[in-house]
């Protein structure tokens, strides 16, 4: 610690006894940005806790790569708890090296191609009730298929219908749940008799149970159905042991969050964004119409993910400009330092990859959409772009988000333009996962004219390497 840098200074708009939580609560977004300049570490004051922000990539990869001495903690992971426990993105540093060594063969390279086609399954199945003219609500449409989707790919074919379909209704209500108690930490206003109370600790009891029968099940059958449930149940630690039935429903828990919030929200921000801007869609369509030449998610294999280029150009984009996990946080396990700066033992630091995003040392015009800048990032774009964190704790789904991502929008493109509604205003809306309010948009079939088009005309009316106007 010796020539360790005085304390940072605090972050500006601090008012009296509140700290910055207004300004967080407020108007989270312009003020993150507004830190660009003010140091690569300030001090937030949170009410009477005082925290610290890491703003500089340095920073932030410090924190990142030294999970001994930065756990996950702080006030968003404690509320977490209520709903995952000590699952993967919740738990402290000794319980996730043992889960994420169990549950790494999920995530294999080896078992894309099968969660691809489950995805495939369900993206063909929503975009087959798309009509010409239909006004979607697209933030909704999408969380909806994505929880599809993380529902499919964690429980396979086994999951009847029924199944399926209370899981899309339990968790919306679980999620409102979770982020009313981060809000209002004061645990007794969640005990009162109230109906959006009941509806939280019902949705949890139902998908408790719908979580330990179908584990029953696949202990009883004993084989590998090809799905993320199938090696819960069969990994095994060095030692011979496996997931008890807890830990296992608390990542189920934690994998069907993480695999509807943050991409349902990420695909909402791609076909804003696509639509504001008539260039890159153009040069979507133009590839898209190249690659995927059987118009159905079905068609797009995992050997034709690396020829979408401009289409992960723009996923990319949207995940920099609008990254899902915004702000998070950890707590210090021991006295350090951090960019020269002494932090003690037990403080909360929190990093915000949207703030990181939108330096503009590392993005010019932060704030465009520009999906040509990753053609040829520089490094330092790269090492800053981190909308799945890094090191030994970035999201273990990484992989498997990404592809999603791509499936999705390129199914969608194969077949659609989403226009928006006129006179609808789009604004971040800050919670748990950065999302989008407002994104209400109107199919347009490609390769359909007027308003009495046929809305069954075919894809196939759309010759490849063209673009239908």
């Amino acid at each position: 610690m010796t020539g360790a840098r005085p304390a940072p200074a605090d972050a500006p708009h601090g008012l009296p006894l509140i700290g910055h939580a207004a300004q967080l609560w407020r108007r989270p977004l312009p003020f993150l940005r507004e830190l660009a300049g003010h140091g690569d570490l300030v001090t937030l004051r949170l009410g009477p806790h005082r925290a610290y922000l890491a703003c500089g990539t340095e920073a932030v990869l410090k924190v990142l790569h030294d999970p001994r001495t930065f756990d996950k903690g702080g006030p968003l992971f404690e509320k977490a708890r209520l709903l995952v426990g000590d699952g993967l993105v919740s738990s402290d540093f000794t319980t996730h090296r043992r889960q994420r060594l169990l549950m790494q063969p999920a995530f294999a390279t080896s078992r894309l191609p099968g969660y691809t086609r489950l995805m495939a399954e369900q993206v063909d199945a929503a975009l087959a009730g798309w009509q010409q003219g239909r006004t979607l609500d697209v933030g909704r449409e999408m969380h909806t298929l994505t929880l599809r989707v993380a529902a499919r790919t964690m429980f396979g074919a086994q999951l009847g219908e029924q199944a399926v379909a209370e899981v899309v209704e339990c968790m919306p209500a679980i999620m409102r749940g979770v982020y009313q108690r981060m809000l209002v930490p004061a645990d007794w206003v969640h005990r009162l008799p109230l109906p959006v109370n009941r509806r939280f600790e019902d949705a949890r009891a139902t998908m408790h149970r719908i979580i330990r029968d179908t584990v029953d099940s696949y202990r009883r059958a004993g084989r590998d159905h090809g799905d993320v449930l199938s090696i819960l149940v069969s990994s095994r630690d060095e030692h011979g042991a496996s997931l008890g039935d807890e830990e296992i429903h608390d990542q189920v828990m934690t994998l069907l969050i993480g695999a509807t919030e943050p991409p349902g929200d990420a695909l909402t921000w791609v076909f804003h964004l696509l639509a504001q801007d008539p260039e890159a869609e153009r040069a979507l369509h133009a590839e898209i119409d190249d690659v995927v030449r059987g118009g159905s998610a079905g068609s797009i294999g995992t050997a034709d993910l690396p020829r979408l280029e401009h289409t992960q150009r723009v996923v990319l984009e949207a995940l920099r400009l609008y990254p899902p996990a915004w702000l998070l946080s950890r707590t210090t396990t021991r006295d350090t330092e951090l960019v020269g700066h002494p932090v003690p033992k037990g403080a909360t630091v929190l990093f915000s990859p949207y703030q990181l995003h939108h330096d503009p040392d590392v993005f010019p015009d932060p704030l465009r959409f520009d999906p040509g800048r990753w053609r040829s990032a520089p490094a330092a774009a790269r090492a800053a772009l981190l909308p799945f964190g890094a090191g030994n704790r970035k999201c273990i789904g990484d992989e498997v988000a990404l592809t999603e991502l791509a499936v999705v929008v390129a199914a969608v493109a194969s077949r659609f333009r989403l226009r928006p509604v006129p006179g609808t205003a789009v604004r971040p809306l800050a919670r748990a996962s950065l999302g989008a309010e407002g994104v209400l948009m109107t199919v347009e079939r490609r390769g359909v004219r007027g308003p009495d088009a046929d809305d069954a005309a075919p894809f196939a009316s759309v010759r490849p390497g063209t673009v239908a106007s």
